[in-house]
């Protein structure tokens, strides 16, 4: 479920509820009175969750399929045609869309912290070890803990339930929410971490944003350039790992996990779910596809577009991306080639 320290339950509610929120329609037979607590993904449900299963019938569906079958989900969102892989134990809420019902039902169940109007700069719930330095006008939310000799810079704003360890550094005008932060960290200027990642999808009368229940964690070590921003998870946390270091002007996106000891260097872009190894380093502008592996030690040369999976230890260049000795022998042949089609054309 839902890290409390970051969102509120707005539940439990009954089922009867969420069917006519959403224009769901409850199974036959079903308890309309059941009650639900809170929204989880598939793999994850408990018997007092709702959750969704988008597929349609196509290849590739047994897979998929046998986490609905298999769920401890207490209702699910379908499509009619996907009723029957809905477990005796779990309650059918047949829909147009599940994945926008289950958006729907996310905000009726869950809602992230906010910092409380009207209350002190430095809220009296917060737990300040020996040596915390904070600056004027910087604003620490209720449940905070921060380590000791950890210093909050003028116009920095550390939201409800955040958690800061020892020695680190939170720039000016820095912005932290729904994140777990270790020690020796650094956020310079500008940084952003656990804003809503970008999930939407289409509703009736347009798009719709899927709100994002995740959170963000910086293990120690970890420097983030001014500027910069690290979405929270959907559902599962953004994790950057063990002493690495991200430019000025970077993207991370939501469920990323980057590895120990990488450098991200300005400009570059991480879509969702992408997994980086350890030690790999992303050159100035590099951009990378969603649900991409890198593998650790992995090298992508700068403005790089990486849309497959890229292996461990190697190293990469060009748009699309590919290795980085193919794209500089196929980079001198096209040049090579423009250049004799010019001299040609010269001589006509």
């Amino acid at each position: 479920m839902p890290d409390p320290r970051f969102y509120e339950a707005l539940g439990p509610v009954p089922l009867g509820e969420l069917a006519r929120l959403t224009g769901a329609e409850l199974a036959a037979g079903a308890d309309a009175g059941h009650s639900i607590a809170v929204v989880s993904v598939l793999g994850q449900a408990e018997a007092d969750a709702v959750t969704f299963f988008d597929e349609a019938r196509r290849a590739g569906l047994p897979s998929r399929a046998a986490q609905l079958t298999g769920t401890r989900a207490g209702a699910c969102f379908v499509h009619r045609e996907n009723l029957d892989l809905v477990p005796a134990t779990c309650v059918a809420l047949v829909c147009p869309s599940p994945r926008v019902a289950w958006a729907l039902a996310s905000e009726r169940l869950h809602q992230p912290r906010r910092v409380v109007a009207n209350a002190p700069a430095v809220h009296p719930s917060a737990a300040l070890e020996e040596g915390v330095e904070i600056a004027p006008g910087a604003v620490v939310g209720q449940d905070v803990q921060i380590g000791a000799r950890t210093t909050i810079a003028a116009g920095a704003v550390i939201g409800p339930g955040v958690a800061i360890g020892r020695d680190c550094r939170i720039g000016s005008n820095a912005v932290v929410s729904c994140a777990l932060i270790g020690d020796r960290v650094k956020l310079y200027a500008g940084v952003v971490i656990g804003e809503a990642g970008f999930g939407v999808t289409v509703g009736p009368r347009g798009l719709i944003d899927i709100p994002q229940l995740g959170r963000v964690i910086l293990q120690d070590g970890v420097t983030v350039g001014a500027n910069s921003c690290v979405d929270r998870g959907a559902f599962d946390d953004t994790v950057i790992g063990e002493n690495t270091k991200i430019d000025n002007l970077v993207q991370i996106a939501h469920n990323v996990v980057v590895g120990r000891n990488c450098v991200i260097a300005a400009c570059s872009g991480v879509s969702g779910s992408v997994t980086i190894g350890d030690g790999v380093q992303l050159g100035g502008g590099a951009g990378v596809a969603d649900n991409m592996s890198i593998g650790p030690g992995a090298r992508l040369a700068a403005r790089i577009g990486v849309f497959r999976n890229v292996p461990a230890g190697e190293s990469w260049g060009g748009f699309p991306g590919r290795p980085l000795q193919q794209w500089l022998r196929e980079t001198v042949w096209l040049e090579r080639a423009a250049s004799g089609r010019r001299k040609k054309g010269g001589e006509g």
